[in-house]
């Protein structure tokens, strides 16, 4: 009867040791598990545009139709020969956003009439893949002005310079994500070299947003204004620490 009491009593001291060591290990793990860094790594790279798109918007004024059309019509043969001489390519030019608008048929209009009935307004929309030679005839805009061509401005194609567009992003994503990784992870060994750990494996990752930014930023200089661009991608990695 003793003996069995004395082998109950170490079955149950045995197993009392084993759930402690058990839990003993869990908390550890448990414990280990949260220890680790949160770095960031970086990647940049300078870009130049591949398009550029160049609205220029018409607007002519006449009290008789068909002379307004025919000064909107001259205004669109002057833009074509206006690329010719600036050598961009006019095959990609489209004629967009026509639109007629009848002074008398406002019925707030000035009560002192109005100087011409017919207002007629449409963009031009310049697409070409040289955005080096539309940057050079933008700044040449104004020999249309001297030619007789009235441009005016508006908010739909932005600005009213040519906007230049970079379409290469995915080509660079896959270097670009390796470089920010390769960043996060030095930072992280660095701060367990500082620490006197060890570093493991990666816990949880985030790629980030790829950004296009422009070359030189400053107030009121947009991206898409400059044709040098810098695509840049930053990643959060946190790395376990041992």
């Amino acid at each position: 009867m003793a003996d069995q009491s004395l082998a109950r009593a170490v079955i149950l001291a045995v197993g009392v040791a084993l759930g402690g060591w058990a839990a003993g290990q869990g908390f550890v793990r448990a414990r280990t598990g949260d220890r680790f860094v949160t770095v960031k790594g970086i990647s940049e790279r300078e870009v130049s545009a591949d398009l550029a798109i160049w609205p220029l918007r018409l607007v002519v004024a006449d009290n008789e139709l068909s002379r307004a059309q025919d000064r909107l019509e001259a205004n669109v043969s002057e833009i074509y020969r206006f690329l010719g001489r600036n050598q961009i390519d006019s095959s990609q030019v489209s004629l967009q956003d026509y639109g007629v608008v009848d002074a008398f048929a406002n019925e707030y209009r000035p009560a002192g009439g109005v100087t011409n009935r017919y207002i007629i307004r449409q963009v031009v929309v310049v697409r070409s893949m040289q955005p080096d030679r539309v940057l050079a005839a933008s700044q040449r805009v104004g020999e249309l002005v001297s030619a007789g061509v009235v441009l005016s401005s508006g908010s739909e194609f932005g600005g009213g310079g040519p906007t230049f567009v970079y379409r290469g992003l995915n080509d660079l994503k896959p270097e670009m994500i390796a470089e920010a990784t390769a960043r996060a992870r030095e930072a992280a060994e660095q701060f367990a070299a500082d620490a006197r750990s060890g570093l493991g494996g990666i816990r949880r990752a985030n790629q980030g947003v790829f950004e296009i930014l422009p070359r030189y930023q400053a107030r009121g200089i947009s991206e898409e204004s400059q044709i040098t661009k810098t695509v840049r991608v930053v990643s959060t990695v946190e790395f376990v620490l041992r």
